[in-house]
């Protein structure tokens, strides 16, 4: 992390650097900053430091620099700096920031125009500047408060609507020029370590019958997003071997001996734009030389987005997990393939089926440590609303305390992904550094994590048969985090790698035999929880039947 560019540290600078604008942005971001030691990698499943210490990428998405307005929206109202210090108080220390490819040429081409929606009043330190000094403003502040940012090009045209367009080109805008843009923006900032991660493209789509669609396979063609993801990714990587690549994945994909011929709608899997993963395990995406930076991004959504299928009759989290995210995309985390960092979620709190929705999928992520980006901090997003109220200034305080658990915390602190700047800035009270967690490099959470997690509770048998026993528990509290949970059958530990999630079925069981089963929780220091309860479970007979209820 390069040092800090503006003089002023945490929201109680935001006036003076408004008034004296300390810290003015060059054209070229890249004179203004160094390279750093804050890029990261995977591991597994996992993202890591330069150090092979785990981080949690916990933040949300703040629109409108790919809408034809080409900056954020709300700066007609509230102020840049108040609005990205407030975000890094309140722990996002991740934003995803959704461009177009047109911005990007535009930028490229030297056609950078001095947006319309910026309310010079509210904003005086960013009075007079075009979108891409506007931009380069920006990074410094978030240089300023330990936010990391993420580049996603959400649509080819400068368009409010344009993430509707189902691939990566349109009209004027080519596939050619959709690589060229990345190339030019990761040269830029290719020495900026603010700027980690380029999500490739938002929410490609198309189903079975439409004419223009995105699928994923083993070819070379236009229409193959695995191999336009392998393609940008790539000179991307070439430009800069050190930031993140995300993949999302498609709408449809065929079942098992169906082709991409067939305009059959139901010989496909469907699911959310960007959400479908599936085909990940036959033709997994490869970056060649650098495929430790490559990560898997779906998009979920709930029922007040769209009523799909599975929202239907009676549906919790065990059959949303079971019947949507597994099959889709969480099998690549339980599987240890790669990372995931879900780039849209969110929406109403309806105090029905939505925020019930809402609440599975924040479960899953917290239990998991799967990284996220929450949809969104903007209040005019249509179908979901925003973290933030109409004055963009005031917060929806009920739907930030729905996501906070799912933000990164340590020690009652929210963590930045910088090792030298505490969320929220030089002086901040609600934020540390990865220093702070880790300390001066690789191993773990700190010396002085010695406290071990919470015994596992409410262990219970979920199926069974004449030779398996499915169990599932609760997730069980760190004062850094659950790694992992193992699993004993009497006194003899069942799992060979750590238990990732909740649940765990055993096999090779006897039928009709009584066994005794424990859980325990580890965390990344090593420490391990006291056994949960002990739970006796006795098989079914031979021959079949089993007892799906698990009594």
């Amino acid at each position: 992390m390069t040092a800090g560019l503006l003089s002023v540290g945490g929201l109680a600078g935001a006036t003076a650097a408004r008034a004296a604008e300390t810290a003015p942005v060059t054209e070229d971001a890249t004179n203004g900053a160094a390279a750093g030691d804050d890029w990261l990698h995977t591991e597994g499943n996992k993202i890591v430091d330069a150090n092979g210490d785990e981080v949690w990428l916990t933040g949300a998405n703040w629109f409108g620099f790919n809408a034809s307005e080409r900056v954020f929206h709300g700066l007609w109202s509230g102020n840049i700096t108040d609005i990205t210090g407030s975000m890094a108080g309140r722990g996002i220390n991740m934003v995803r920031v959704p461009i177009s490819t047109q911005l990007l040429l535009e930028w490229k081409n030297g056609r950078a125009t001095v947006p319309s929606g910026v309310n010079n009043h509210a904003n005086p330190e960013i009075a007079g500047k075009t979108s891409l000094e506007i931009f380069d403003y920006w990074l410094r502040l978030c240089e300023q408060y330990g936010i990391k940012v993420m580049l996603d090009v959400h649509s080819a045209e400068a368009d409010n609507s344009g993430h509707i367009y189902p691939v990566w080109w349109k009209g004027a805008i080519t596939a050619e020029q959709f690589y060229t843009a990345w190339e030019w923006v990761t040269a830029r900032y290719k020495a900026d370590d603010t700027l980690v991660a380029m999500d490739i493209k938002n929410e490609p789509h198309g189903k079975a019958n439409e004419a223009t669609r995105a699928k994923w396979d083993g070819s070379a063609d236009q229409d193959n997003f695995k191999y336009a993801c392998e393609t940008a990714g790539k000179r991307i990587l070439a430009i800069n071997p050190n930031v993140l690549v995300l993949c999302e994945g498609i709408e449809v994909y065929p079942k098992a001996g169906v082709s991409w011929a067939s305009s059959t709608p139901t010989d496909y899997y469907s699911t959310w734009w960007g959400g479908n993963l599936r085909g990940v395990r036959d033709h997994p995406v490869d970056l060649g030389a650098h495929n430790d930076q490559l990560v898997y991004s779906p998009h979920d959504y709930g029922p007040l987005v769209h009523a799909q299928p599975w929202f239907s009759g009676n549906w919790d989290r065990t059959t949303l997990e079971r019947d949507v995210w597994d099959p889709n995309w969480l099998y690549l985390h339980k599987e240890n393939k790669s990372p995931l960092l879900i780039g849209e979620w969110g929406g109403f709190l309806d105090g029905g089926p939505n925020e019930k929705w809402m609440k599975a999928l924040r479960d899953l992520i917290v239990e998991n440590r799967i990284h996220q980006t929450f949809w969104c901090i903007n209040p005019n997003s249509g179908d979901t609303g925003g973290l933030l109220l109409g004055d963009w200034k005031s917060w929806d305080e009920e739907k930030y305390a729905l996501l906070k658990p799912a933000l990164w915390q340590h020690g009652g602190k929210f963590v930045s992904l910088d090792h030298e700047v505490p969320l929220g800035g030089a002086g901040s009270t609600t934020g540390i550094s990865l220093t702070d967690v880790y300390g001066d490099g690789g191993g773990g959470p700190g010396p002085d994590d010695t406290t071990a997690p919470t015994a596992p509770a409410g262990l219970s048998a979920t199926a069974k048969t004449a030779d398996s026993v499915s169990l599932s528990w609760s997730a069980s509290a760190d004062n850094v985090r659950v790694t992992g949970y193992d699993v004993y059958r009497g006194t003899a530990k069942v799992n060979t790698t750590p238990v990732a999630g909740t649940s765990f079925t055993d096999t090779g069981l006897s039928p009709s035999t009584a066994y005794s089963y424990t859980v325990r929780a580890r965390d990344a220091a090593g420490n391990v929880s006291a056994p949960s309860a002990a739970l006796s479970v006795t098989t079914g007979p031979g021959g079949g039947g089993g007892d799906p209820s698990g009594r």
